[in-house]
């Protein structure tokens, strides 16, 4: 009988060698952030807070008063730009034979419309505040409403117009309010020279509207 060959041992696998620590350091814990990610934000931060600082204007306004009186007076420079640009459109394609006299008060309008621009946006910096930085910042803020119609009769212009001068009284109210709140005398004084010019061109597009006697 032949004899049965004696089996061989099975030969062991050999343990992994450890990895060499040079590529251990390489390979971060996946549970520790990246140093940049934990830095960026706070150097954002302080970047953000220095930048608003250059442009923290010294006043003896609270925060709180400087944010309402800004926030409510950059709102107010939007909707003046709104009014100026459809009071020169409505200048620019006005028709009809009293085309002379409601093209020139139009334009006469316009200007003195435009002329309360700068002061907003200045009284909003003396205070401490910032305002407008583009037309798309404008558009956003504006209550009043634009008119992009390709034709438009010279008596729907004028009542328009009348319309969107009395909604810009009562927001300037609304603002004189707030500056009044605040003892902000400076911007309620600009403010109530507005309410007055407002008001004279309201008169002017009723009066020029009036149909016959």
């Amino acid at each position: 009988m032949a004899t049965k060959s004696p089996r061989t041992p099975a030969r062991a696998k050999p343990a992994k060698a450890p990895m060499p620590e040079a590529a251990a350091d390489q390979v971060p814990a996946a549970t520790d952030p990246a140093p940049a990610e934990t830095a960026a934000p706070p150097a954002r931060a302080a970047a953000r807070s220095r930048r608003t600082a250059a442009l923290a204007t010294p006043s003896d306004f609270d925060t709180n008063q400087v944010k309402d009186i800004a926030g409510a007076m950059t709102a107010l420079l939007a909707d003046v730009f709104a009014l100026y640009l459809k009071t020169k459109n409505f200048h620019w394609h006005v028709s009809g034979p009293h085309f002379r006299d409601y093209h020139l008060m139009l334009d006469e309008q316009a200007d003195q419309i435009f002329a309360m621009t700068d002061d907003i946006a200045e009284r909003v910096r003396k205070i401490g505040g910032t305002t407008l930085r583009s037309i798309g910042h404008a558009a956003r803020l504006q209550r009043l409403k634009d008119n992009d119609a390709d034709f438009v009769t010279p008596q729907d212009m004028l009542a328009e117009l009348r319309e969107d001068n009395l909604q810009l009284v009562g927001i300037l109210k609304e603002v004189h309010g707030l500056a009044d709140e605040a003892e902000d005398i400076a911007t309620a004084s600009l403010i109530e020279n507005w309410v007055d010019e407002t008001e004279r061109r309201v008169w002017f597009l009723f009066e020029t509207a009036r149909q016959g006697g």
